[in-house]
């Protein structure tokens, strides 16, 4: 893939373009008289469904896909439109689109687990792990911890660029988001967990050089195959392209489809580069909310910290109606339950994931178009989608 395709896909996700509207981000007065249990009626979810047919046809998204969870489960999932508008082929339930920044909710998860195992601190300082230097000439580096980095408060940039790197304010002390981040700490836990590869090798942001790692397989050992997320994957692999749904630019032009090496999820694997249906996402989601007993995942301690809010956003951020971010998550402060979510966008996709704790309940939207904020952030359907997250 040529460099520069692979610096268009991966912007961060966080989508400042809209909010998330107040049908989403309120209405807790109308929620306080509903129970915990309360679940979508039938008719509801028909509104739904309409309501996204009409989506597309009414902005020109070539494909979506939308899955509900709740009570803990899987309920609801409507595949919409087409995967490709050069070939007409329909999105289905195997149909396979990029995550984008919505990626950054598993390598959390997974970074957690390790803190949880004692493999890697979430308060030691990172530079303890490596005898690699993230960048050179900044002290500051030497106080950067896994916290501050799923936290956005390591005081990176988003993307290095032509300057040299450096920390833009001191760790832990405000929210700045940063890929360059999560990226440094998915090369630290390679060198506690992982292996480094001899090859492919790229040139990504302002030259850096990175090689081929195992983050594909660790991912897939650590989450995927635990949750039978089996549709799912970071390296691009034959069976993909089968399901893939193509990228499609603000005029719904088909755009190169991406298919990143090992190189590739070397630099942007924790960042943004899961591939992955809305059925198995779905089945990632519901193991947030629900806690499954399993070496592999959470238990209450830590999976407390991953959902409890580490810095309050000012107001001069805006990302989703969000108040504060937590690890790996965004989060609404409301009164009747905190709301966790992230939203994700790179070239030629959008997607958002919504849930509330205290009801065990959400929803994951995925597109394959740059126009896909209108369908993730329409008031109508955040209003039908909205008892999914009162609390």
């Amino acid at each position: 893939m040529r460099r520069r395709d692979f610096l268009r896909a991966a912007a961060h996700g966080a989508v400042g373009v809209a909010l998330v509207p107040p049908a989403l981000s309120g209405q807790v007065a109308e929620a306080k008289t509903r129970t915990a249990s309360a679940r979508l009626t039938p008719t509801a979810l028909d509104k739904i469904d309409a309501r996204m047919r009409q989506l597309l046809r009414e902005t020109a998204v070539p494909g979506a896909a939308l899955a509900i969870i709740q009570d803990g489960e899987v309920s609801w999932q409507r595949a919409y439109g087409v995967k490709d508008t050069a070939t007409g082929a329909p999105v289905d339930a195997d149909t396979v689109f990029e995550a984008a920044s919505v990626s950054k909710t598993a390598f959390a998860y997974v970074a957690l687990k390790l803190c949880e195992k004692g493999t890697l601190g979430l308060d030691v300082p990172l530079t303890r792990y490596t005898k690699q230097r993230f960048f050179a000439d900044d002290p500051r580096l030497d106080e950067v911890t896994a916290r501050h980095a799923l936290a956005h408060t390591t005081g990176f940039p988003d993307w290095r660029s032509g300057s040299p790197l450096r920390c833009e304010s001191k760790p832990g002390e405000r929210f700045l988001y940063s890929g360059e981040g999560y990226y440094y700490l998915q090369s630290v836990l390679t060198e506690l967990v992982g292996r480094r590869l001899a090859e492919p090798c790229g040139r990504y942001e302002a030259d850096l050089e990175v090689c081929a790692t195992d983050f594909d397989d660790f991912m897939r050992r650590s989450l995927l195959e635990p949750l039978g997320m089996a549709a799912s994957g970071y390296v691009w692999r034959e069976g993909f392209a089968a399901h893939a749904a193509r990228p499609h630019d603000l005029q719904g032009r088909p755009l190169p489809p991406k298919r990143p090496n090992a190189g590739d999820v070397a630099r942007y694997g924790a960042v943004g580069e899961l591939r992955t249906t809305v059925a198995d996402y779905g089945k990632f989601l519901r193991a947030v909310l629900t806690r499954p007993k399993g070496d592999a995942f959470l238990g209450a301690a830590m999976h407390a910290e991953m959902v409890r809010p580490q810095v309050k956003l000012g107001p001069e951020v805006k990302i989703d109606g969000a108040d504060s971010w937590a690890l790996g998550w965004a989060v609404q402060e409301r009164p009747t339950g905190h709301v966790i979510l992230h939203s994700g966008g790179q070239a030629g996709f959008r997607s958002l994931t919504m849930a509330s704790l205290a009801r065990k309940s959400g929803f994951v939207i995925f597109t394959n178009s740059d126009k896909g904020s209108l369908i993730c952030y329409d008031r109508t359907l955040g209003d039908l989608l909205t008892p999914l997250l009162a609390g």
